[in-house]
């Protein structure tokens, strides 16, 4: 590829990307997809080994096309993921590209993009950033590197076995530290976990799965107040068939928790007093979502059956009565640290001015200020569900609308 031109070039071959491509295709509009490794690379490199999806498989996938090997209500894994969008990919013909990775897209005077790629150049009438929110791995400055500790993001994370002998620090109370933590434990390992703020919903109730819940709830479909609005930290899991991520039951089972983590000098790291407010609040967040699951069954005359013991919660553990401030990691056994602390993103390739005075993408729908550039697959892009599979596809949809009426 020493040179050529499209009219929409598509860069990024996850989720986001595939599907603005079936949209596209079916507007006739040409199109290159550039990706710059595999198909849902992330999904194949990024992620743990047991990793699954947190929603059942009615629910995460596009609208045409299903699992037809796993149970609607069971939870897809990570390489079962991988292989429904490569399938996806061959279904929808998508014109895409691997191992070409694009390292600078800019505009031409004439108002085109020009996009320089380890394989060339491409110029486009349009071009889309479907690189997902899962860019640049945010590890704090707390502990240094030359600390004689194990450090690594949860994006590296892979299995228990990867992990030296030894105490294992978790920081992150999201879907992801949670579930790593939990892992760990079941594994033999003695675990401490970072308990930030978060939100904490039921996997299930009342014989409804909880993004069943955010639909009929409307929750789904909450807007975003401005781009760029900051995603909240969700604690859930499809993991052993689903179940609800409760911070007293992880405790019960052997996991010290911990409030968040905030220096770290002379071996001892040391955490603020809030782990018990942080659960409680996320506790406020689950009984929340109870209770309008609860007006909602009433409002609609509906026969779902009763769950009384959904608001028992276990007694505070000793960690959330009298909380540990400070930890001698050495004295713990401390000799590792997960940190599943969320993503940046990075968007240094793309320079044009498409971004607020804080690096964020400057956008209404994923259509930016810049005429021919859209953002898509970003948390909030339009509503709540837009990161997620089936949330990016009605993004996909109102996109290829965009760009098929500006060609």
């Amino acid at each position: 590829m020493a040179s050529e031109t499209t009219d929409t070039l598509i860069i990024g071959g996850g989720q986001a990307g595939l599907a603005l491509s079936e949209h596209l295709g079916k507007r006739g509009v040409p199109h290159l997809i550039l990706e710059r490794a595999r198909i849902a690379e992330r999904w194949r490199s990024e992620r743990w080994d047991s990793l699954v999806a947190n929603g059942p498989a009615w629910h995460d996938r596009f609208p045409s096309l299903g699992f037809d090997d796993i149970s609607a209500d069971a939870f897809a894994s990570r390489d079962r993921i991988v292989a429904y969008f490569e399938t996806f990919a061959d279904q929808i013909a998508a014109p895409i590209r691997c191992g070409v990775e694009v390292t600078k897209v800019e505009r031409l005077s004439d108002g085109t993009f020009r996009a320089e790629t380890s394989a060339g150049v491409v110029e486009a009438r349009n071009v889309v950033a479907a690189t997902g929110p899962f860019q640049k791995p945010i590890i704090p400055t707390v502990v240094p590197a030359d600390a004689g500790i194990e450090q690594l993001h949860s994006s590296s994370y892979r299995n228990p076995a990867q992990l030296p002998e030894g105490a294992v620090l978790v920081v992150g109370a999201g879907s992801s530290g949670a579930q790593i933590a939990d892992e760990l434990m079941r594994a033999g390992k003695k675990v401490y976990l970072s308990v930030g703020p978060h939100d904490r919903p039921p996997r299930a109730y009342r014989g409804r799965d909880f993004v069943w819940w955010l639909g009929a709830l409307g929750q789904w479909n909450a807007r975003t107040r401005a781009p760029g609005m900051e995603h909240v930290t969700i604690s859930v899991s499809g993991a052993h068939g689903g179940h609800t991520v409760d911070f007293r039951q992880l405790a019960a089972a052997g996991i010290t928790l911990v409030g968040r983590a905030e220096t770290f000098a002379d071996g001892t790291m040391t955490f603020a007093g809030d782990v018990a407010d942080n659960v409680r609040r996320g506790d406020a967040n689950y009984l929340s979502v109870l209770e309008a699951a609860d007006a909602y069954i009433a409002a609609e005359g509906l026969d779902f059956p009763e769950e009384p013991l959904a608001r028992n919660f276990l007694p505070d553990p000793e960690c959330l009565t009298h909380p540990i401030l400070s930890l001698d990691l050495a004295t713990a056994g401390v000799t590792s640290i997960v940190w599943a602390t969320g993503f940046a993103l990075d968007f240094g390739w793309l320079q044009v001015e498409a971004f607020d005075d804080k690096g964020r993408p400057a956008h209404d729908r994923g259509v930016a200020t810049v005429p021919g550039v859209y953002f898509i697959g970003l948390p909030w892009l339009s509503r709540r569900a837009s990161p997620f599979i089936w949330g990016v596809w009605h993004d996909a949809e109102y996109l290829a609308g965009q760009i098929a009426g500006r060609s």
